[in-house]
């Protein structure tokens, strides 16, 4: 059997991305807190594919437990994909460091603390993939969301080395940036319907770009261009923008 291991997989993203995948043949491992959750989602996916789907609990914060998640995996994986995210409040996490710190080790402490166990495992065998979610909110810190950017923005150079480390033993490293996608975790926003993406959608260039071997995608694609003049505003007058 060919596992993909899922983590954070319960997102509309993951979810989407394990569809994705089971349709093209994988087996899954979906990894996430309270996992049983899944039960359903998993087994109509069995039934829709025919192919293997285990659930396996994972606290992506309990870091001692990491290693043994992973050693206890009956049959290892062939790639990663983290789909872990939490988008937090701004306003609590500037005058609470609670909320800033779960902001910070849920979108990148704890992501690393897995991917550091899972590379060391591909790189001795000279084979896999690692795919990790970032966000556009990395590329140019706002006011609106900067703790949160700042996690992913630390995430995307983490991914960035990891990419550079790993080259040498046939592991590919993809970084994914997606900018307004769809989800439960922005359904209280107004998202301008042009530049928001479906979480399938987010999927199949996941899956598309993954098994091409790219390296860093946007989704959707126009992202690219977005971020591109954002990063090139001149900071006196970025610091005087709202956006």
């Amino acid at each position: 059997m060919s596992y993909v291991l899922i983590i954070g997989a319960k997102s509309d993203i993951a979810k989407a991305t394990a569809r994705e995948y089971a349709k093209n043949g994988y087996d899954l491992y979906l990894a996430a807190r309270n996992v049983e959750e899944l039960t359903e989602f998993a087994q109509d996916v069995i039934t829709r594919t025919q192919k293997e789907v285990k659930l396996v609990e994972l606290d992506i914060l309990d870091y001692e437990s990491h290693q043994a998640f992973y050693d206890n995996l009956e049959e290892k994986p062939l790639g990663v994909i983290s789909a872990v995210g939490y988008l937090g409040d701004q306003e609590k996490a500037q005058s609470d460091f609670t909320e800033a710190q779960k902001i910070i080790d849920t979108n990148y402490t704890g992501v690393v603390s897995l991917f550091n166990i899972i590379a060391n495992d591909f790189e001795k065998r000279r084979s896999g993939f690692i795919v990790g979610i970032s966000s556009v909110a990395g590329d140019r810190g706002r006011k609106s969301n900067y703790i949160y950017g700042s996690a992913k923005a630390a995430l995307t150079a983490y991914l960035s080395g990891l990419r550079n480390r790993l080259y040498d033993a046939h592991v590919s490293v993809l970084t994914v940036k997606p900018g307004f996608v769809a989800t439960k975790m922005t359904e209280d926003m107004d998202l301008p319907e042009k530049l928001t993406a479906q979480p399938d959608e987010v999927a199949k260039d996941i899956y598309k770009a993954q098994q091409s071997g790219k390296n860093v995608i946007y989704t959707k694609w126009i992202w690219k261009w977005v971020m591109l003049i954002i990063r090139n505003i001149p900071e006196f007058l970025f610091k005087k923008m709202s956006i």
